[in-house]
Protein backbone atom coordinates (compact mmCIF):
# COMPACT_ATOMS: atom_id res chain seq x y z
CA UNK A 1 0.00 0.00 0.00
CA UNK A 2 1.71 3.20 -1.21
CA UNK A 3 2.60 6.04 1.75
CA UNK A 4 -0.30 8.89 1.62
CA UNK A 5 1.49 11.86 0.45
CA UNK A 6 1.82 14.95 3.20
CA UNK A 7 0.22 18.02 3.20
CA UNK A 8 3.79 19.83 2.27
CA UNK A 9 4.69 17.34 -0.61
CA UNK A 10 1.35 18.04 -2.35
CA UNK A 11 1.51 21.93 -2.11
CA UNK A 12 5.10 21.88 -3.03
CA UNK A 13 3.98 19.49 -6.65
CA UNK A 14 1.00 21.57 -7.01
CA UNK A 15 2.98 24.81 -7.10
CA UNK A 16 5.90 23.55 -9.12
CA UNK A 17 3.57 21.99 -11.74
CA UNK A 18 1.73 25.33 -12.01
CA UNK A 19 4.77 27.41 -12.26
CA UNK A 20 6.43 25.11 -14.56
CA UNK A 21 3.55 24.92 -16.45
CA UNK A 22 3.18 29.25 -16.58
CA UNK A 23 6.81 29.63 -16.84
CA UNK A 24 6.35 27.11 -20.18
CA UNK A 25 3.38 29.09 -21.03
CA UNK A 26 5.12 32.42 -21.13
CA UNK A 27 8.22 30.44 -23.09
CA UNK A 28 6.00 29.58 -25.92
CA UNK A 29 4.50 33.60 -25.97
CA UNK A 30 8.23 34.70 -25.86
CA UNK A 31 9.51 32.54 -28.58
CA UNK A 32 6.50 33.45 -30.82
CA UNK A 33 6.95 36.89 -30.32
CA UNK A 34 10.88 37.05 -30.50
CA UNK A 35 10.07 35.39 -34.17
CA UNK A 36 7.68 37.27 -35.56
CA UNK A 37 10.55 39.75 -34.08
CA UNK A 38 13.34 38.15 -35.79
CA UNK A 39 11.22 37.76 -38.90
CA UNK A 40 10.84 41.50 -39.07
CA UNK A 41 14.38 42.39 -37.95
CA UNK A 42 15.45 39.67 -41.09
CA UNK A 43 12.89 41.34 -43.61
CA UNK A 44 13.97 44.71 -42.76
CA UNK A 45 17.13 44.74 -43.54
CA UNK A 46 16.94 42.65 -46.58
CA UNK A 47 14.23 45.13 -47.52
CA UNK A 48 16.93 48.12 -47.05
CA UNK A 49 19.92 46.07 -48.53
CA UNK A 50 17.97 45.37 -51.57
CA UNK A 51 17.08 49.22 -52.33
CA UNK A 52 20.67 49.78 -51.05
CA UNK A 53 22.76 47.95 -53.95
CA UNK A 54 19.90 48.22 -56.45
CA UNK A 55 21.14 51.14 -58.36
CA UNK A 56 24.94 49.44 -57.82
CA UNK A 57 24.42 45.84 -59.60
CA UNK A 58 22.27 48.26 -62.51
CA UNK A 59 25.90 50.65 -63.26
CA UNK A 60 27.75 47.31 -63.17
CA UNK A 61 25.55 45.84 -65.61
CA UNK A 62 25.67 49.34 -68.20
CA UNK A 63 29.14 49.00 -68.28
CA UNK A 64 29.40 45.10 -68.71
CA UNK A 65 29.79 44.16 -71.66
CA UNK A 66 26.48 43.04 -73.71
CA UNK A 67 25.75 39.50 -73.99
CA UNK A 68 22.53 38.41 -74.92
CA UNK A 69 23.02 34.58 -74.29
CA UNK A 70 25.13 35.08 -70.63
CA UNK A 71 24.12 37.10 -67.82
CA UNK A 72 26.66 39.33 -65.98
CA UNK A 73 28.76 37.38 -63.18
CA UNK A 74 29.38 39.64 -59.89
CA UNK A 75 30.96 38.59 -56.69
CA UNK A 76 28.26 38.91 -54.12
CA UNK A 77 28.58 41.83 -51.65
CA UNK A 78 29.12 41.30 -47.87
CA UNK A 79 26.42 42.90 -46.65
CA UNK A 80 26.93 40.88 -43.28
CA UNK A 81 30.31 40.15 -41.69
CA UNK A 82 29.65 36.86 -42.13
CA UNK A 83 26.97 36.50 -44.66
CA UNK A 84 27.05 37.36 -48.59
CA UNK A 85 23.95 38.66 -50.30
CA UNK A 86 22.84 36.66 -53.18
CA UNK A 87 21.02 38.37 -55.22
CA UNK A 88 20.17 38.48 -59.52
CA UNK A 89 18.53 40.89 -62.12
CA UNK A 90 15.95 39.75 -64.20
CA UNK A 91 13.86 41.27 -66.95
CA UNK A 92 10.02 41.64 -67.01
CA UNK A 93 9.56 38.32 -68.89
CA UNK A 94 11.84 36.51 -66.47
CA UNK A 95 15.69 37.14 -68.48
CA UNK A 96 18.25 36.65 -65.62
CA UNK A 97 20.31 39.97 -66.79
CA UNK A 98 22.97 39.59 -63.78
CA UNK A 99 23.11 37.33 -60.58
CA UNK A 100 26.32 36.77 -57.83
CA UNK A 101 28.39 34.41 -58.33
CA UNK A 102 27.31 32.17 -55.01
CA UNK A 103 24.46 32.34 -56.23
CA UNK A 104 22.85 28.23 -56.99
CA UNK A 105 20.64 28.51 -59.73
CA UNK A 106 17.27 27.18 -58.27
CA UNK A 107 17.05 29.58 -54.95
CA UNK A 108 15.06 32.18 -57.01
CA UNK A 109 12.26 29.28 -58.02
CA UNK A 110 9.23 32.60 -57.34
CA UNK A 111 6.91 34.78 -59.89
CA UNK A 112 8.61 37.90 -60.82
CA UNK A 113 6.34 40.57 -58.65
CA UNK A 114 7.33 42.87 -55.78
CA UNK A 115 7.19 41.57 -52.56
CA UNK A 116 8.33 38.76 -50.10
CA UNK A 117 8.39 34.92 -51.19
CA UNK A 118 8.94 32.03 -49.66
CA UNK A 119 10.83 28.59 -50.63
CA UNK A 120 11.94 25.63 -48.55
CA UNK A 121 14.74 27.30 -47.84
CA UNK A 122 14.87 30.81 -48.87
CA UNK A 123 13.21 33.91 -48.28
CA UNK A 124 13.13 35.83 -51.09
CA UNK A 125 12.29 39.62 -51.73
CA UNK A 126 11.98 41.34 -54.69
CA UNK A 127 11.98 44.92 -56.03
CA UNK A 128 10.96 46.81 -59.14
CA UNK A 129 13.10 49.58 -60.47
CA UNK A 130 11.09 53.08 -60.69
CA UNK A 131 11.68 53.54 -64.44
CA UNK A 132 13.36 50.10 -65.99
CA UNK A 133 11.13 47.36 -66.51
CA UNK A 134 13.64 45.10 -64.75
CA UNK A 135 13.40 43.72 -60.91
CA UNK A 136 16.41 42.91 -58.41
CA UNK A 137 15.52 39.38 -56.57
CA UNK A 138 17.90 39.02 -53.47
CA UNK A 139 17.76 35.80 -51.36
CA UNK A 140 18.19 35.41 -47.32
CA UNK A 141 18.43 31.89 -46.32
CA UNK A 142 15.81 31.09 -43.49
CA UNK A 143 17.77 28.43 -41.73
CA UNK A 144 19.27 31.70 -39.86
CA UNK A 145 16.11 32.65 -39.25
CA UNK A 146 15.28 29.45 -37.32
CA UNK A 147 18.50 29.20 -35.57
CA UNK A 148 17.60 32.75 -34.11
CA UNK A 149 14.69 31.59 -32.64
CA UNK A 150 16.41 28.02 -31.45
CA UNK A 151 18.62 30.13 -29.49
CA UNK A 152 16.19 32.23 -27.96
CA UNK A 153 14.07 28.97 -27.10
CA UNK A 154 16.94 27.35 -25.26
CA UNK A 155 17.84 30.54 -23.68
CA UNK A 156 14.58 30.00 -21.91
CA UNK A 157 14.37 26.66 -21.06
CA UNK A 158 17.19 26.20 -20.04
CA UNK A 159 17.28 28.43 -16.71
CA UNK A 160 13.51 26.75 -16.32
CA UNK A 161 15.33 23.53 -16.42
CA UNK A 162 17.95 24.42 -13.73
CA UNK A 163 15.74 26.50 -11.66
CA UNK A 164 12.70 24.51 -11.32
CA UNK A 165 14.67 21.63 -8.94
CA UNK A 166 15.86 24.39 -6.97
CA UNK A 167 12.45 25.63 -6.62
CA UNK A 168 10.94 22.63 -6.04
CA UNK A 169 13.24 22.45 -2.91
CA UNK A 170 12.40 26.15 -1.76
CA UNK A 171 8.74 25.43 -2.19
CA UNK A 172 8.85 22.29 0.15
CA UNK A 173 11.18 24.00 2.40
CA UNK A 174 8.82 27.06 2.94
CA UNK A 175 5.68 24.71 3.03
CA UNK A 176 7.13 22.50 5.98
CA UNK A 177 7.67 25.65 7.80
CA UNK A 178 4.53 27.34 6.82
CA UNK A 179 2.49 24.45 7.87
CA UNK A 180 4.61 23.52 11.45
CA UNK A 181 1.57 25.35 13.43
CA UNK A 182 -0.44 22.39 11.72
CA UNK A 183 1.67 19.27 12.56
CA UNK A 184 2.17 21.47 16.70
CA UNK A 185 -2.44 21.55 16.17
CA UNK A 186 -2.08 18.09 15.21
CA UNK A 187 -0.34 17.02 18.01
CA UNK A 188 -1.74 18.66 20.81
CA UNK A 189 -5.07 17.12 19.16
CA UNK A 190 -3.34 14.09 19.78
CA UNK A 191 -2.60 14.15 22.65
CA UNK A 192 -6.08 14.83 24.43
CA UNK A 193 -7.98 11.82 25.59
CA UNK A 194 -9.87 10.84 28.70
CA UNK A 195 -8.15 12.02 31.78
CA UNK A 196 -6.58 15.18 29.71
CA UNK A 197 -9.50 17.42 28.14
CA UNK A 198 -8.38 21.28 28.86
CA UNK A 199 -8.63 23.40 25.61
CA UNK A 200 -5.94 24.00 22.78
CA UNK A 201 -4.12 27.01 23.43
CA UNK A 202 -1.25 28.09 20.41
CA UNK A 203 -0.31 31.39 19.34
CA UNK A 204 -0.14 32.94 15.95
CA UNK A 205 -2.55 30.35 14.20
CA UNK A 206 -3.57 31.38 10.33
CA UNK A 207 -6.93 32.26 10.76
CA UNK A 208 -8.42 28.90 9.36
CA UNK A 209 -6.38 26.75 12.01
CA UNK A 210 -7.71 29.11 15.07
CA UNK A 211 -11.08 28.38 13.59
CA UNK A 212 -10.58 24.29 13.57
CA UNK A 213 -8.56 24.76 16.97
CA UNK A 214 -12.07 26.98 18.69
CA UNK A 215 -14.39 23.75 16.99
CA UNK A 216 -12.35 21.39 18.67
CA UNK A 217 -11.83 23.50 22.17
CA UNK A 218 -15.54 23.26 22.30
CA UNK A 219 -15.83 19.64 21.11
CA UNK A 220 -13.57 18.88 24.15
CA UNK A 221 -15.22 20.99 26.69
CA UNK A 222 -18.92 19.01 25.46
CA UNK A 223 -17.08 15.96 25.68
CA UNK A 224 -15.47 16.93 29.22
CA UNK A 225 -18.95 17.81 30.51
CA UNK A 226 -20.48 14.39 29.73
CA UNK A 227 -17.86 12.33 30.72
CA UNK A 228 -18.08 14.27 34.06
CA UNK A 229 -21.70 13.82 33.93
CA UNK A 230 -21.30 9.93 33.39
CA UNK A 231 -18.70 9.63 36.46
CA UNK A 232 -20.01 11.46 38.34
CA UNK A 233 -23.63 9.37 37.88
CA UNK A 234 -21.77 6.03 38.45
CA UNK A 235 -19.90 6.81 41.40
CA UNK A 236 -23.24 8.97 42.93
CA UNK A 237 -25.52 5.84 42.05
CA UNK A 238 -23.05 3.60 43.74
CA UNK A 239 -22.00 5.46 46.61
CA UNK A 240 -26.11 6.69 47.66
CA UNK A 241 -26.20 2.61 47.07
CA UNK A 242 -23.45 1.31 49.34
CA UNK A 243 -25.12 2.67 52.65
CA UNK A 244 -28.53 1.29 52.59
CA UNK A 245 -27.24 -2.19 51.43
CA UNK A 246 -24.84 -2.74 53.98
CA UNK A 247 -28.42 -2.11 56.33
CA UNK A 248 -29.71 -4.35 53.88
CA UNK A 249 -27.54 -7.11 54.20
CA UNK A 250 -26.86 -6.83 58.39
CA UNK A 251 -31.14 -7.29 58.52
CA UNK A 252 -30.61 -10.63 56.61
CA UNK A 253 -27.83 -11.78 58.05
CA UNK A 254 -29.91 -11.53 61.56
CA UNK A 255 -32.67 -12.90 59.80
CA UNK A 256 -31.08 -16.40 58.83
CA UNK A 257 -29.63 -16.81 62.03
CA UNK A 258 -33.20 -16.34 63.70
CA UNK A 259 -35.47 -18.04 60.91
CA UNK A 260 -35.92 -21.14 61.70
CA UNK A 261 -37.45 -23.55 59.05
CA UNK A 262 -35.42 -24.25 56.14
CA UNK A 263 -37.08 -23.46 53.21
CA UNK A 264 -36.93 -19.52 54.83
CA UNK A 265 -33.56 -20.10 55.09
CA UNK A 266 -33.11 -20.67 51.55
CA UNK A 267 -35.17 -17.71 50.51
CA UNK A 268 -32.88 -15.43 53.26
CA UNK A 269 -29.78 -16.87 51.68
CA UNK A 270 -31.05 -16.17 48.25
CA UNK A 271 -31.55 -12.68 49.04
CA UNK A 272 -27.99 -12.01 51.28
CA UNK A 273 -26.51 -13.54 47.97
CA UNK A 274 -28.49 -11.26 45.97
CA UNK A 275 -27.56 -7.70 47.77
CA UNK A 276 -23.95 -9.18 47.76
CA UNK A 277 -24.04 -9.12 44.13
CA UNK A 278 -25.19 -5.98 44.30
CA UNK A 279 -22.96 -4.78 46.57
CA UNK A 280 -19.84 -5.98 44.62
CA UNK A 281 -21.02 -4.40 41.19
CA UNK A 282 -21.56 -0.86 43.16
CA UNK A 283 -17.99 -1.49 44.48
CA UNK A 284 -17.16 -1.91 40.65
CA UNK A 285 -18.50 1.38 39.76
CA UNK A 286 -16.97 3.26 42.40
CA UNK A 287 -13.74 1.87 41.18
CA UNK A 288 -14.47 1.90 37.68
CA UNK A 289 -15.61 6.04 37.98
CA UNK A 290 -11.88 6.67 40.22
CA UNK A 291 -10.39 4.90 37.54
CA UNK A 292 -11.27 6.76 34.57
CA UNK A 293 -11.13 10.15 36.31
CA UNK A 294 -7.77 10.02 37.28
CA UNK A 295 -7.40 13.25 38.45
CA UNK A 296 -7.66 11.80 41.89
CA UNK A 297 -4.63 9.38 41.46
CA UNK A 298 -1.48 9.52 43.48
CA UNK A 299 1.90 9.73 42.01
CA UNK A 300 4.77 8.40 44.86
CA UNK A 301 7.36 5.59 44.71
CA UNK A 302 5.24 2.06 44.61
CA UNK A 303 6.94 -1.16 45.97
CA UNK A 304 5.37 -3.70 44.24
CA UNK A 305 6.52 -6.74 46.04
CA UNK A 306 4.62 -4.67 49.81
CA UNK A 307 2.11 -4.02 47.24
CA UNK A 308 1.51 -7.72 45.89
CA UNK A 309 2.59 -9.34 50.12
CA UNK A 310 -0.73 -6.50 51.27
CA UNK A 311 -3.30 -7.56 48.63
CA UNK A 312 -3.11 -11.32 49.12
CA UNK A 313 -2.81 -10.80 52.48
CA UNK A 314 -6.46 -9.21 52.46
CA UNK A 315 -7.25 -12.44 51.10
CA UNK A 316 -5.57 -14.92 53.81
CA UNK A 317 -7.39 -13.06 56.32
CA UNK A 318 -10.65 -13.45 55.09
CA UNK A 319 -12.16 -16.06 57.41
CA UNK A 320 -14.88 -16.86 55.56
CA UNK A 321 -13.57 -18.41 52.70
CA UNK A 322 -10.24 -20.78 52.09
CA UNK A 323 -8.53 -19.08 49.06
CA UNK A 324 -6.13 -20.93 47.23
CA UNK A 325 -3.33 -18.66 46.82
CA UNK A 326 0.64 -18.59 46.51
CA UNK A 327 2.47 -15.70 46.50
CA UNK A 328 6.13 -15.17 45.01
CA UNK A 329 7.97 -12.17 44.85
CA UNK A 330 11.72 -10.78 44.31
CA UNK A 331 12.07 -7.50 46.59
CA UNK A 332 15.94 -7.23 44.83
CA UNK A 333 15.28 -7.73 41.37
CA UNK A 334 11.68 -5.68 41.10
CA UNK A 335 11.83 -2.20 41.19
CA UNK A 336 9.33 0.33 42.60
CA UNK A 337 7.11 2.10 40.15
CA UNK A 338 5.85 5.32 40.17
CA UNK A 339 1.74 5.84 40.44
CA UNK A 340 -0.96 5.47 43.00
CA UNK A 341 -0.59 2.79 45.56
CA UNK A 342 -4.15 2.05 45.85
CA UNK A 343 -4.86 2.06 42.70
CA UNK A 344 -2.36 -0.50 41.79
CA UNK A 345 -3.94 -2.56 44.20
CA UNK A 346 -7.59 -2.55 42.89
CA UNK A 347 -6.11 -3.36 39.79
CA UNK A 348 -4.18 -6.56 41.39
CA UNK A 349 -6.91 -7.29 43.88
CA UNK A 350 -9.78 -7.49 40.11
CA UNK A 351 -7.15 -10.07 38.69
CA UNK A 352 -6.95 -11.81 42.07
CA UNK A 353 -11.06 -12.33 42.27
CA UNK A 354 -10.91 -12.89 38.61
CA UNK A 355 -8.65 -15.90 39.08
CA UNK A 356 -10.59 -17.50 41.92
CA UNK A 357 -13.90 -16.96 40.55
CA UNK A 358 -12.86 -18.53 36.99
CA UNK A 359 -10.21 -20.75 38.27
CA UNK A 360 -12.69 -23.85 39.62
CA UNK A 361 -10.45 -24.05 42.75
CA UNK A 362 -7.26 -24.03 41.52
CA UNK A 363 -4.63 -22.78 43.20
CA UNK A 364 -3.79 -18.87 41.93
CA UNK A 365 -0.18 -17.83 41.85
CA UNK A 366 0.54 -14.12 42.13
CA UNK A 367 4.23 -12.97 41.42
CA UNK A 368 6.05 -9.82 41.58
CA UNK A 369 8.61 -10.25 39.03
CA UNK A 370 11.52 -7.69 37.90
CA UNK A 371 11.58 -5.31 36.25
CA UNK A 372 8.07 -3.95 37.25
CA UNK A 373 5.40 -6.25 36.63
CA UNK A 374 2.59 -7.98 38.54
CA UNK A 375 1.84 -11.51 37.57
CA UNK A 376 -1.83 -13.75 38.38
CA UNK A 377 -2.32 -17.00 36.86
CA UNK A 378 -4.65 -19.54 37.75
CA UNK A 379 -5.11 -23.29 36.40
CA UNK A 380 -8.84 -23.38 35.38
CA UNK A 381 -9.93 -24.09 31.79
CA UNK A 382 -8.77 -20.83 30.44
CA UNK A 383 -10.03 -18.62 27.68
CA UNK A 384 -9.94 -19.67 23.78
CA UNK A 385 -7.60 -16.87 21.77
CA UNK A 386 -10.16 -15.54 20.04
CA UNK A 387 -11.68 -14.14 23.21
CA UNK A 388 -8.69 -12.63 24.72
CA UNK A 389 -9.13 -9.61 23.13
CA UNK A 390 -12.77 -8.73 24.23
CA UNK A 391 -12.03 -9.80 28.36
CA UNK A 392 -11.10 -6.40 28.42
CA UNK A 393 -14.54 -4.74 27.37
CA UNK A 394 -17.11 -3.79 29.80
CA UNK A 395 -19.95 -5.97 30.49
CA UNK A 396 -18.17 -8.99 28.34
CA UNK A 397 -18.01 -11.99 30.99
CA UNK A 398 -15.73 -14.75 30.47
CA UNK A 399 -18.10 -17.50 31.02
CA UNK A 400 -21.78 -18.42 30.23
CA UNK A 401 -22.70 -18.50 33.70
CA UNK A 402 -23.51 -15.16 35.28
CA UNK A 403 -20.65 -15.29 37.06
CA UNK A 404 -18.56 -11.58 37.20
CA UNK A 405 -20.01 -8.04 35.94
CA UNK A 406 -17.95 -7.90 33.22
CA UNK A 407 -15.97 -4.92 35.04
CA UNK A 408 -13.36 -5.85 36.22
CA UNK A 409 -10.78 -6.16 33.47
CA UNK A 410 -11.68 -2.78 32.19
CA UNK A 411 -11.23 -1.63 35.06
CA UNK A 412 -7.96 -2.93 35.61
CA UNK A 413 -7.14 -1.58 32.09
CA UNK A 414 -7.90 1.84 33.12
CA UNK A 415 -5.86 2.06 36.13
CA UNK A 416 -2.58 0.60 34.16
CA UNK A 417 -2.72 3.01 31.20
CA UNK A 418 -3.27 5.30 33.87
CA UNK A 419 0.06 4.24 34.97
CA UNK A 420 1.98 4.31 31.62
CA UNK A 421 1.54 0.39 31.39
CA UNK A 422 -0.34 -2.63 29.71
CA UNK A 423 -2.37 -5.10 30.74
CA UNK A 424 -1.21 -8.71 28.68
CA UNK A 425 -3.66 -11.54 28.63
CA UNK A 426 -2.10 -15.14 27.70
CA UNK A 427 -4.10 -18.21 27.78
CA UNK A 428 -2.90 -20.93 28.74
CA UNK A 429 0.25 -19.52 30.76
CA UNK A 430 3.75 -20.50 28.90
CA UNK A 431 4.89 -23.74 29.87
CA UNK A 432 1.02 -25.22 31.05
CA UNK A 433 -1.38 -26.52 29.23
CA UNK A 434 -4.59 -24.92 30.44
CA UNK A 435 -5.51 -22.06 32.72
CA UNK A 436 -5.29 -18.32 32.00
CA UNK A 437 -1.92 -15.63 33.51
CA UNK A 438 -2.73 -12.19 33.59
CA UNK A 439 0.34 -9.54 33.52
CA UNK A 440 0.79 -6.04 34.90
CA UNK A 441 3.51 -4.38 32.94
CA UNK A 442 4.53 -1.23 34.09
CA UNK A 443 7.48 1.52 33.84
CA UNK A 444 10.07 1.26 36.78
CA UNK A 445 10.71 4.77 38.66
CA UNK A 446 13.34 6.87 37.77
CA UNK A 447 16.31 6.91 39.85
CA UNK A 448 15.14 10.37 41.43
CA UNK A 449 11.71 8.77 42.43
CA UNK A 450 12.99 5.30 44.14
CA UNK A 451 12.79 5.99 47.41
CA UNK A 452 9.61 3.64 48.55
CA UNK A 453 7.04 5.22 50.47
CA UNK A 454 7.44 5.24 54.39
CA UNK A 455 4.55 3.54 55.02
CA UNK A 456 4.40 1.30 52.16
CA UNK A 457 2.82 -2.44 54.00
CA UNK A 458 5.63 -5.18 54.42
CA UNK A 459 5.45 -7.81 52.17
CA UNK A 460 6.78 -11.84 52.09
CA UNK A 461 10.02 -12.32 51.94
CA UNK A 462 12.01 -12.04 48.96
CA UNK A 463 12.04 -15.37 46.68
CA UNK A 464 9.46 -16.84 48.76
CA UNK A 465 6.23 -18.63 47.59
CA UNK A 466 3.46 -19.53 50.45
CA UNK A 467 0.04 -20.80 49.97
CA UNK A 468 -3.12 -20.44 52.06
CA UNK A 469 -2.88 -22.06 55.40
CA UNK A 470 -4.62 -25.17 56.28
CA UNK A 471 -7.38 -24.81 58.14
Amino acid sequence: MLRPDTLAGQLTRTLVLWVGGVWLACVAGVVWYADREINFNFDSELVEVSHRMFEIALDRLDRAPSDAQRPVIEPAPRAFADAAVLFRIVDANGRVLMRSAETPADIFSVPVSSGFADTAEWRIYTVHHPQRALYLQVADPLEERSSAVNRTLVGLLVPLIAVLPLLALLLRRIARDELRVLQQLSGEIGRRGGNRLEPIQLERLPRELQLVSDHVNRLLERLSQSLDVERALAANAAHELRTPLAAARLRLHTALEESGGPERQTHVQAALQSLETLSQRAEKLLQLSRAESGGALGREPVSLPALAGAVVDEFWSDITARHPLALEVDEQGVMPVHGDADALAIALRNLIENALRHGRGSLVEVEARAPATLVVRDAGPGVPASQIASLVKRHVRKSSDRAGYGLGLSIVTTIVEKHGGRLELESPPPGREHGLEARLVLPPASAEEESVRPDAPASSPASARTSAPES
